[in-house]
């Protein structure tokens, strides 16, 4: 139950449990405030990982965790399940699954982001994308059964069909499917079959642009793309999808016939700036002011995938874990020294940690500015660095 204490303080409502939302959360435990976590689902999911369940490396619950586990320990923090559907900005209230209000003094919306399909939503039923525990358990129940229904298979047409892969977007989701993919055929799936050879399977990236991981120095990106070939991997450059059905997709005019296509070409802010009736940039991230508040509206915020923040170079904020996590404590921050009457602290700033992506289970790429490497080197500071992002000692020693 709340005591008289607790609902005399400041009300900081938290949409979104990813590591933004979180991180928020955590820096306001010792506050007088009264925090309320809202999330559709009830567990935090640590989505670098998601790849790994959908290529059947891992199962969901080595990457998903309680939310109200994790802040069990947290005396002023309380978790609610709902879906947000609107944010009454002038009542200052949270709107839930069209019937529930939940006032606030202070709102953070952590909200993440979704699929995007340049305008071809339709494509989502045959080219799914990984953003979530289901997404990755469909993801994986597609694959499975594409080299079951390959053994079985007498029209050749139909079995190369199946046994071809295609990924969509070079950049680290893409490229990490698709070298999980490409292990899967070759080693983990080697054995498992009579008629059909899993290992003859072929795995295709294509990318719109010039180079994979564009994110990475071409020199990276080029030590990533040998990696993605040696394990057998058909990197495309240069080639747009514009089509993209059940029987395969449409590259740079080229048929490529498949029954399996996995969409990892880009993303979309959540509806949070529908809600807000805030303005928001080409992919739907909310326009924010150097402290992360809304314009206009300085006890409203929004960090994560769902704002637009630039950093000091004038480059967007990268949307990764650590930038959100970064993003959370700010705002934690920010809404701590409010309550307390403290000078605010200065604007946000963006600190760049680095860029990693893996390639298969013994490659990866690792760019922190003054220090590059590529291989094995990498994939073990890639490992290290996932490990110490995981929540729980359990998850970590798996």
């Amino acid at each position: 139950m709340t005591s008289p204490d607790q609902a005399a303080r400041p009300r900081v409502v938290i949409v979104g449990a990813g590591f933004g939302g979180l991180d928020a959360a955590r820096r306001l435990a010792r506050q007088p405030v009264q925090v309320t976590v809202v999330d559709q689902r009830n567990y935090h999911l640590f989505q670098p990982l998601l790849y790994q369940v959908a290529t059947a490396a891992l199962s969901p619950a080595d990457i998903a965790w309680p939310i109200r586990s994790i802040l069990s320990r947290q005396a002023n923090a309380t978790v609610q399940l709902g879906r947000v559907t609107g944010i009454d900005r002038a009542g200052h209230a949270v709107l839930i699954d069209g019937e529930r209000r939940l006032p606030f003094d202070y709102l953070v919306l952590a909200t993440g982001a979704r699929h995007a399909y340049f305008g071809h939503d339709e494509w989502a039923e045959t080219a799914p994308g990984l953003k979530q525990i289901v997404d990755a358990t469909e993801l994986r129940k597609r694959l499975l059964l594409a080299f079951e229904r390959a053994e079985t298979a007498t029209d050749q047409a139909e079995l190369a069909r199946l046994l071809t892969f295609v990924v969509v977007g070079g950049g680290p989701t893409g490229v990490e499917l698709a070298g999980a993919v490409a292990e899967l055929a070759r080693f983990a799936l080697m054995r498992d079959f009579r008629r059909i050879d899993p290992g003859q399977a072929r795995v295709i990236l294509i990318e719109a642009g010039p180079r994979i991981l564009t994110a990475f120095p071409p020199a990276l990106s080029a030590k990533a793309q040998t990696a993605l070939e040696h394990l057998g991997v058909e990197v495309r450059l240069d080639q747009a999808v514009t089509l993209c059905d059940g029987e395969g997709v449409v590259a740079a005019g080229q048929r490529i016939e498949s029954r399996t296509v996995i969409w990892a070409a880009g993303v979309m802010a959540s509806p949070a700036a529908g809600w807000l009736q805030a303005q928001a940039d080409r992919a739907g991230r909310v326009k924010v002011e150097p402290d992360l508040s809304l314009p206009g509206q300085k006890e409203i915020f929004v960090l994560g995938d769902t704002a637009s923040v630039l950093a000091p170079d004038g480059q967007p904020v990268p949307g990764i874990a650590p930038a959100a996590k970064q993003m959370g404590d700010y705002v934690g921050q920010v809404i701590a020294a409010r309550v307390a009457g403290r000078p605010a602290p200065p604007p946000f700033r963006y600190r760049h940690q680095g860029n990693l992506a893996t390639i298969g289970r013994k490659a990866a790429v690792v760019d922190f500015g003054w220090l590059r490497l590529s291989g094995f080197p990498a994939w073990l500071l890639w490992a290290g660095a996932h490990v110490y992002f995981l929540i729980g000692w359990r998850n970590r020693l798996i």
